[in-house]
C-alpha cells in the first residue's frame, strides 16, 4: 500500500519524463488511487487502448505496439490533465 504522497511522487516522476513512461506506471497510479485512497476507478481494455476512469475523470492510453511498453507522450499528457483536475498534480 502506497500513501498518497507516494502516489503524487509517482505522478511527478511521470510528468518529468513524458517520453519514457510505461503503461505499468500509469496503471499503478490508477490502481493505488482506487484500492487505497477511496477513488472510484475503472480500467477497460479495447483493441488498441486502455480506458481509465478515476472519479469523474476519464482518459485513454493508446497501445500502438504491444511489444513496446512505452506509451506515447500525448497519452501521458491526457493522464496528467486528469491528475491536475483531481488536484493530485500541479504544473
Amino acid at each position: 500500500m502506497a500513501d498518497l504522497e507516494s502516489v503524487k511522487e509517482a505522478i511527478r516522476r511521470i510528468a518529468e519524463k513524458p517520453n519514457n513512461v510505461t503503461l505499468g506506471e500509469i496503471e499503478w497510479v490508477v490502481r493505488q488511487l482506487g484500492e487505497n485512497h477511496g477513488y472510484t476507478t475503472k480500467i477497460r481494455q479495447t483493441k488498441h487502448s486502455l480506458l481509465f476512469r478515476v472519479g469523474d475523470q476519464r482518459f485513454g492510453v493508446n497501445i500502438h505496439n504491444p511489444g513496446n511498453k512505452q506509451v506515447k507522450s500525448y497519452s501521458v499528457r491526457t493522464f496528467l490533465e486528469a491528475m491536475i483536475e483531481l488536484e493530485l498534480y500541479e504544473v
